[in-house]
């Protein structure tokens, strides 16, 4: 065999490695936990309770971060497991790793964490986890009788006397439901004189896809909290807020300090789109030297591509509901043909 071939290596040296708390746990090993065989996976669960416990907390974290990098992998199975795990940042770590899964199964056991955890941040974090389905039961892709469930479970805990952090990813998760009793939370949550209630409240604003909450989120662009300001940055590309485009874009020009407000900027304006936004960040990518903000940028060029396609597309997705509509599409497009003057479509080229 060449030697330029690489051994594979055996599942039970990799268990060694992570009983061997005397030496740093190899990070090229962290994809073989990956899509586990049963095998593998049953060798993993008889050993799990001898791992240190400052291993298994950085093995769960670590697995978590390289599958947001890494979206082939999938950790599913030894997330769901250690949801059981006895050390509370694991459990969190899990519940983390988790949040990209679509298993309707998994329901129960996250309500059950959510109410029941011993610890507060574990809880907090099986609220979050719990917006997932809120997600996807909106887009009826998981049963209707689940979606209630989940939304019946969070609007109690919203509504309850628990820590004010489960309440507020409560309402976090909340955010997606189209149920007419989340709104008074919503606008609850934003007259807190907290920052952290504005905070959930314009997080929940950003999930909701209602554009009834544009001004509010623009009222809280320049706010003197830097969290806050980021979270209505933020709600303001999630709600496609046109109106929030100069302010941004005056922003981002006048020169933003904080690397992550400004990446949110960014951001958002990509998924805003409209007059100056590509112009902007293509001078931006023309600007930079730096290598990572250069793949930032395309990936938000990227995305605002797709703004622009599908702002092109609700354009033109116009059905003729009668023999009227029909004519008068009709006659536009006589118009059109009829019009060989390019000065007067400047609109339509420029808009």
């Amino acid at each position: 065999m060449s030697s330029s071939v690489k051994r594979t290596i055996p599942f039970d040296e990799i268990l060694s490695a992570l009983l061997d708390d005397s030496r740093p746990f190899p990070p090229v090993f962290l994809h073989r936990f990956s899509d586990l065989n049963p095998t593998d996976l049953t060798k993993l669960k008889t050993i799990w309770s001898q791992i240190p416990t400052q291993r298994r907390i950085s093995l769960m974290e670590d697995l978590e971060e390289l599958a947001e990098m890494d979206t082939l992998v999938s950790f599913d199975d030894l997330s769901v497991f250690a949801l059981d795990d006895e050390e509370p940042r694991v459990r969190s770590a899990a519940l983390r790793a988790l949040w990209e899964a679509d298993n309707e199964k998994l329901v129960p056991k996250l309500i059950t964490m959510m109410e029941d955890d011993p610890d507060e941040m574990v809880r907090a974090t099986a609220a979050s986890a719990l917006g997932k389905y809120v997600y996807l039961g909106e887009l009826e892709e998981i049963s209707s009788k689940t979606l209630r469930r989940v939304e019946d479970r969070l609007l109690s805990v919203a509504q309850s006397s628990e820590l004010p952090l489960i309440r507020r990813r409560a309402i976090e998760a909340l955010g997606y439901s189209s149920r007419p009793e989340v709104k008074p939370l919503i606008l609850t949550a934003y007259n807190n004189t907290d920052p952290e209630w504005l905070c959930t409240a314009l997080f929940a604003m950003g999930r909701s896809a209602s554009e009834e909450y544009i001004p509010a989120v623009i009222e809280q662009l320049d706010h003197p909290d830097p969290e806050v300001q980021f979270e209505a940055v933020r709600a303001a590309g999630e709600l496609s807020a046109g109106d929030a485009r100069e302010i941004l874009l005056d922003m981002l020009q006048s020169g933003i300090e904080d690397d992550e407000l400004r990446m949110a900027v960014i951001w958002s304006l990509s998924q805003i789109g409209g007059e100056h936004v590509r112009d902007i960040l293509e001078d931006l990518m023309d600007q930079t030297e730096d290598e990572e903000e250069a793949d930032f940028l395309q990936d938000a060029l990227d995305n605002l591509f797709l703004t622009e396609g599908l702002a092109s597309f609700e354009m033109f997705d116009f059905q003729p509901q009668d023999e009227d509509d029909l004519n008068s599409v009709i006659n536009l497009e006589d118009e059109e043909e009829d019009d060989n003057d390019p000065e007067d479509n400047h609109y339509y080229k420029n808009n």
